[in-house]
């Protein structure tokens, strides 16, 4: 029957890692830049947009709560399926990552979550801010791939959790 769906995808999960990912050419400032954009949807930046709010109060305050919550939730689901499936990360095949690695595990990607469930959350509340978030928090998927330290499929993956959550969440 030939070759599997799961190893096609895989097969072209790695073609567009190496394609997209950053190269040792790559200019130093573009690498900065690139980390900068991923710390966003790590744990103190995507905490922090989610906490903020909170803190603020008054109309601010419903929608940070949810916030939370679907960061919460979209966290855990993440980490079970990390445990679940255990995909390696790139550098364990030969890849360069350009960052440290919060663990060996690759699919899906926290980051990319963390950053989607908390921008999906405000920008179902605030439709206004929607053009801003929604694109800013896939650039923090783009860059796991770019700085080596996720496949493409991590990276949208954990981008339909966190949706799916935010919607849960606001459900």
């Amino acid at each position: 029957m030939g070759i599997s769906l799961f190893a096609r995808l895989d097969a072209r999960d790695r073609a567009l890692f190496a394609r997209y990912a950053t190269g040792p050419s790559r200019r130093r400032a573009a690498r900065w830049g690139w980390t900068a954009i991923t710390h966003l949807g790590g744990v103190g930046g995507s905490i922090a947009a989610a906490v903020v709010p909170i803190l603020v109060g008054g109309s601010a305050r419903q929608p940070g709560i949810h916030a939370l919550i679907a960061l919460i939730v979209s966290h855990l689901v993440v980490q079970a399926v990390k445990r679940t499936v255990g995909r390696p990360r790139p550098s364990r095949h030969g890849a360069r990552s350009w960052m440290d690695e919060p663990d060996r595990f690759s699919f899906p990607s926290g980051h990319s979550a963390a950053a989607m469930s908390v921008a999906a959350v405000y920008a179902l509340c605030w439709p206004a801010a929607a053009p801003a978030l929604l694109p800013l928090a896939t650039l923090v998927g783009f860059s796991r791939v770019r700085l080596g330290v996720h496949y493409p499929g991590d990276v949208l993956v954990g981008q339909v959790i966190a949706i799916a959550t935010a919607l849960a969440v606001l459900g």
